[in-house]
């Protein structure tokens, strides 16, 4: 007998009638559990990838998704012909150069450290269509502060403030040798236009005005900025996004000067701590599973009992070891696969229903910019989930399996598996 015969007997294990209800509701119990277990972490995992995805939106709206900035130093020269030569590569729909940094805002006797972001005019307006606002954040002499910022410093439209970068303490100090240094000495002064509310960490430290006041404040000389921004065509992923930008700097050999920085390792921390928070709820959920799959080994164990007369005489029949172990080791898995299948279209249609419709409101509506839980499904993780319980399935399978193939090694219908 080959290999198939172990495993059409399996198949007819997992499908046929037993003759023990008992076997039957054990059974039932480590499938559903399975099906229980696998749809709840994927739908809980997809939940977290949707929180994940509109904290990246939120951060989109005044960062972008790729970044060129300097290898090395603050500041780099951006021209008109470097800003042509990046369109041009594939995906890349808008290139516009930024001035970001921190500085020290004072208003009154309130000062605090701020990062200020200097925007252009096109990149002023995509924030303005984007938001749909009518009226600009700011204007030529004027500044938009976060909402929690503002609330702290006691500031409101029309207040004014003044801004100056640390390196204006350095520039000072050097000023003593060197007179010549003397007119850098100046603090940039400009009026409060607005209030804006984004994301919290905008929110919170944020200054947004145009290029050219951030440069002043910065001291950053005519033409240099802190980076370019590069957002990407309609339905171009920020993923190809990147990898084409990366390739286009290889292949000009810039990599010395400039170099490539997503979202993502801007604000490391945050995403990390939203990457542990996703895969510490895998671990936790994935113990629901762990259960179900355990009694899973109880099924095996009580259908090695129920079919040992059976199993004994295709031993005599001729059935290998190797074909009593593939019988139960297929039958777990098989349990496990259709566990898994089920629960994961299972999670997927709740998924599409959460998305489509918003079915599972958030408690407090006022307090959040959505209505409802916000969902993103990714294939890496119904893979990984998928991938993570069949392998659990067929190890608790292997107890069982070498239970089956004692029964070749007996000599007599009345030995006993230990």
């Amino acid at each position: 007998m080959n290999m198939n015969t172990g495993l059409w007997i399996a198949g007819r294990y997992s499908f046929a009638r037993k003759r023990f209800r008992v076997i039957n509701i054990i059974s039932a119990i480590s499938l559903g559990g399975i099906i229980v277990g696998v749809s709840t972490l994927l739908v809980v995992m997809s939940v977290l990838n949707g929180f994940q995805k509109l904290s990246r939106d939120l951060f989109a709206t005044i960062e972008s998704p790729v970044q060129l900035v300097p290898a090395k130093g603050r500041s780099m020269a951006v021209s008109d012909s470097l800003l042509r030569a990046i369109k041009k590569v594939e995906g890349v729909d808008w290139a516009q150069p930024f001035a970001e940094g921190q500085a020290v805002l004072t208003s009154g006797k309130h000062s605090e450290l701020v990062v200020v972001k200097g925007l252009t005019d096109e990149a002023h307006q995509r924030i303005l269509r984007q938001k749909r606002e009518a009226l600009p954040y700011y204007g030529s002499g004027s500044v938009s502060v976060g909402q929690s910022l503002a609330y702290r410093l006691g500031l409101a439209p029309d207040s004014d403030v003044r801004m100056f970068s640390p390196e204006l303490i350095s520039v000072g100090l050097q000023a003593l040798s060197q007179p010549e240094l003397l007119p850098a000495l100046s603090m940039s002064e400009a009026r409060v236009a607005s209030l804006f509310s984004l994301q919290k960490l905008f929110d919170d430290r944020y200054v947004l005005m145009s290029d050219s006041l951030a440069r002043n404040t910065l001291l950053l000389g005519a033409g240099s900025y802190s980076g370019i921004d590069i957002r990407g065509g309609k339905g171009f992923s920020d993923e190809r996004l990147e990898r084409n930008v990366r390739q286009w700097l290889a292949s000009e050999r810039l990599g010395h000067q400039l170099k490539v920085r997503s979202i993502e390792e801007k604000y490391r921390d945050l995403f990390a701590v939203m990457q542990i928070e996703k895969w510490a709820s895998f671990s936790v959920l994935m113990l629901v599973i762990m259960v179900a799959v355990l009694s899973l080994t109880g099924s095996l164990a009580m259908t090695v009992i129920d079919k040992k007369k059976e199993l004994f005489y295709l031993r005599c029949l001729g059935l290998e070891k190797p074909q009593f172990m593939t019988i139960f080791i297929v039958e777990g898995g098989l349990t496990g696969l259709f566990g898994t299948a089920i629960g994961s279209a299972l999670a997927w249609c709740i998924c599409f229903a959460q998305q489509t419709w918003g079915i599972v409101q958030l408690p407090s509506k006022s307090a959040f910019i959505i209505d409802a839980y916000p969902v993103s499904m990714h294939a890496g993780d119904f893979l990984a989930v998928g991938l993570t319980t069949m392998v659990l399935c067929l190890l608790v399978s292997l107890y069982p399996a070498s239970k089956a193939a004692a029964i070749a090694s007996s000599h007599s219908l009345d030995s006993k598996t230990e």
